[in-house]
C-alpha cells in the first residue's frame, strides 16, 4: 500500500499576528513556524500507525511551500515518513495548491491520501476535498477514527447530534481531526535518520489560481472589564441591562 500525507508550514499559535504590505501579507520576521498540528497529530501519525501494522506500506509526504518548509518537512520525516516531495511555490491559493498534490499524486499511484482537517492559520478545510475531485476519488472529510481491513475502510465522523460511520474502498482521500491518532514525538533514531532520507523538490506544474487576498484585519481590541463591587447588585442589574443589553 502506498500512503501520501499533505503536510503544511503554520505559524506557532504563540505567534503575534501583524501585516504588512498595506495589510495584504502576514508579517513573517520573528515567527516560529510549526508543522500544521492537524495534519502532524493525526493525519501523519495514524499513516505512520498504518504503516507499523504492515511493514510493506510506503508512506510518502507533500508539502506545497519554499525552501524555508524543509525544516517542517524534516521533522515528519523523522516521526516516521519514507520521503518527501516539495513542490516550489508560495502560493496560499487552495486550488492551486491542491492542483500540485494531484499532480505528484497521478504519477505515484497511493491507495491513500491524508490531509488534516485544516490548516491553524487559514482554517480552510478545502484542499482535501479539491484533491480528491481532481483525482476522481471518494472523500470523507473529518474523520475521527479509521481502520482498515484489506481495501475496506470503515471512517468515524461526528455529526450534529451523533456520529456518522462510513464505508469505502480503496483508494481514498481523507481529512483527520481528533480522534483519529494521538500525537507523538520524534525520538532520536528518527530525527537522525531523518537527515538522509529524499526530499524531491519538484517545480511547480501550471494550475489556475482562483483567489487572491484583498487584506487582512485583525479583530477589534477587547473591551477593558468593569468591576461591580459586591455589595451593589442594582449597578449589576443595570450595565448588564444597559450596556451587556442581555436582557
Amino acid at each position: 500500500m502506498k500512503i501520501l500525507v499533505c503536510i503544511s508550514k503554520t505559524p506557532d499559535t504563540t505567534a503575534k499576528i501583524a501585516f504588512t504590505d498595506n495589510n495584504t501579507k502576514f508579517a513573517e520576521a520573528g515567527v516560529q513556524f510549526i508543522l500544521n498540528p492537524y495534519d502532524e497529530w493525526y493525519a501523519l501519525v495514524r499513516a505512520i500507525e498504518l504503516k507499523e501494522a504492515d511493514t510493506s506500506t510506503i508512506l510518502h509526504l507533500i508539502n506545497v511551500g519554499g525552501a524555508d518548509a524543509d525544516p517542517i518537512i524534516r521533522k515528519a520525516l523523522a516521526l516516521g515518513g519514507d520521503e518527501a516531495f516539495r513542490v516550489n511555490s508560495d502560493s496560499r491559493d487552495s486550488f492551486y495548491i491542491a492542483s500540485q498534490i494531484a499532480e505528484i499524486a497521478k504519477q505515484n499511484n497511493y491507495d491513500l491520501i491524508f490531509t488534516g482537517k485544516e490548516t491553524i492559520d487559514y482554517n480552510g478545510s478545502s484542499v482535501g476535498g479539491m484533491v480528491a475531485e481532481l483525482l476522481n476519488l471518494p472523500y470523507i472529510s473529518l474523520a475521527t477514527k479509521f481502520t482498515l481491513a484489506g481495501t475496506s475502510c470503515t471512517l468515524h465522523r461526528e455529526i450534529e447530534g451523533g456520529e456518522e460511520i462510513d464505508e469505502v474502498s480503496l483508494p481514498v482521500v481523507v481529512s483527520c481531526q481528533k480522534g483519529v491518532a494521538e500525537q507523538r514525538i520524534p525520538n532520536m533514531r528518527g530525527i537522525m535518520s531523518a537527515r538522509t532520507k529524499p526530499l524531491k523538490v519538484t517545480e511547480p506544474v501550471n494550475a489556475d489560481t482562483l483567489t487572491s487576498i484583498d487584506s487582512f484585519e485583525l479583530p477589534p481590541p477587547k473591551a477593558g472589564v468593569k468591576l461591580v463591587p459586591a455589595d451593589k447588585p442594582e449597578e449589576l442589574v443595570r450595565l448588564l441591562h444597559e450596556e451587556a443589553k442581555v436582557f
